[in-house]
């Protein structure tokens, strides 16, 4: 199994392209399934998630075909998917298991075909993810559910279906996501009350509409679609990916250095994360192409910061975030309100000195004046880029090793980091 090496100490300066968001891409992939006609992507990273997703749609019936490849570490690649006949209405558990977004595939299959067959989803293990609110919406707009041997068997009775009044007691993305994608081509018009309202969400809604949906609301709680009877393909760019913005910002400060961020329109779709690292030292300088981060003072500033559903602090940027605190001046509290399993990143940044304690939901980091290289293992994807992070200030070396986690997130990490002065390198697991 490969591991990361990094060798820490190093400044970072330069150019860093920010990649296409793959929690966008991921729903605008699905989309595909809603129409026969062709759906162009463009600025899609290089990511197992894409590929995984890839392959679940090829069994469904979608043909790919990667137009451009996007070989440069500036640019993303084109892919274009063409679903004339959806030829399979199941989603097997050897593909879903891999990962949680392959439930998105429910809506847009059970939109169109009356009837959809899907494995429950894996993913990465950071606490109950549960899908009741994506069934509990599905059955508002008519859908009979059934669970059998770990997978979900939804039909339309009627085989389309019906609109409705879908309310969330609580926010939920993916269920959000299912159900505006399911209502598009429902009988009669939708409303989705307490909706959740991140960046991607509006991404898919704009692609949809694009698409000949009619989605009002967009960006707010309340989403209201008037189903039509089919869709129509359409070119569409995903949004820069604004958790991995956040955390080259967060590289930047932790090694004293200067990063432009290209492309990444940080200021309009990170405002509450943006305030909080602010908070923390950093300086943020609007470019030509994109952003300018720097710490603007000579050490982190403690912090206390509480996740939040959006456009509160999300949970994405959490581990990064105590990455960075345990530098700090003083003493930080992290309070994780979204998922309860999601300090499993502490006892390896405690293995490197970090000095953390967590009681409940609550970790208290009081900063080290230096952490120190180990060999550590990542848990989950954003705990994996804790520890890279941890690693690029981290006296010797560290070894981050189940970096498969990484590959799901962050497009040519190592490469882009390197560009920028960091001593980095992927060894081939085979030789350790």
């Amino acid at each position: 199994m490969d591991r990361i090496a990094i060798t820490g100490g190093s400044r970072l300066e330069g150019e860093l392209p920010i990649s296409g968001a793959k929690n966008a891409a991921l729903p605008l992939m699905c989309a595909s399934l809603l129409t026969p006609d062709t759906l162009t992507l463009g600025n899609l990273p290089h990511l197992a998630d894409i590929r995984t997703l890839k392959t679940l749609l090829e069994g469904h019936g979608v043909a790919t075909n990667v137009e451009d490849e996007g070989k440069d570490i500036s640019s993303g690649q084109v892919i274009t998917f063409n679903t004339p006949t959806i030829t399979s209405t199941t989603a097997p558990y050897d593909i879903v298991r891999k990962m949680r977004a392959s439930i998105l595939v429910l809506g847009p299959l059970l939109a169109r075909e009356g009837e959809a067959t899907v494995s429950l989803p894996g993913g990465c293990a950071i606490g109950n993810r549960p899908i009741d609110l994506h069934l509990k919406g599905f059955e508002e707009m008519g859908a009979t559910i059934e669970l059998q041997e770990g997978y979900v068997r939804a039909v339309a009775p009627d085989g389309r279906l019906k609109g409705g009044i879908v309310q969330f007691p609580t926010v939920s993305v993916g269920a959000t996501e299912n159900i505006l994608m399911a209502a598009t081509l429902a009988s009669g018009n939708t409303t989705i009350e307490n909706a959740a309202r991140e960046p991607e969400i509006s991404d898919l809604a704009n692609c949809l509409n694009a698409m000949g949906a009619k989605i009002n609301g967009i960006g707010t709680r309340t989403l209201k679609v008037n189903g039509v009877d089919q869709l129509h393909g359409t070119e569409y760019s995903v949004m820069p990916d604004r958790i991995e913005a956040g955390s080259y910002a967060v590289a930047a400060a932790m090694t004293g250095g200067e990063l432009e961020l290209l492309g990444a329109d940080l200021i309009k779709v990170m405002t509450e994360t943006i305030g909080v690292l602010k908070s923390a030292g950093l300086k943020f300088t609007n470019t030509d192409n994109g952003v300018l981060v720097k710490l603007g003072t000579s050490k982190i500033k403690g912090i206390n910061v509480t996740t939040q559903p959006y456009p509160g602090f999300p949970t994405d940027m959490q581990a990064q975030v105590m990455a960075m605190m345990t530098l700090c001046d003083g003493a930080s509290v992290i309070n994780e309100t979204i998922f309860e399993n999601r300090f499993m990143h502490v006892p390896e940044l405690s293995r490197m000195g970090a000095d953390i304690t967590v009681h409940g939901s609550t970790a208290t980091v009081r900063g080290v004046e230096q952490l120190l290289g180990a060999p550590v293992m990542a848990t989950d994807l954003r705990a994996s880029m804790s520890l890279i992070l941890a690693g690029l200030v981290a006296d010797r070396q560290t070894f981050v090793n189940r970096i498969y986690h990484l590959d799901r997130g962050y497009e040519r990490l190592v490469e882009k980091l390197s560009a920028c002065g960091a001593n980095i390198v992927r060894e081939d697991g085979k030789g350790i």
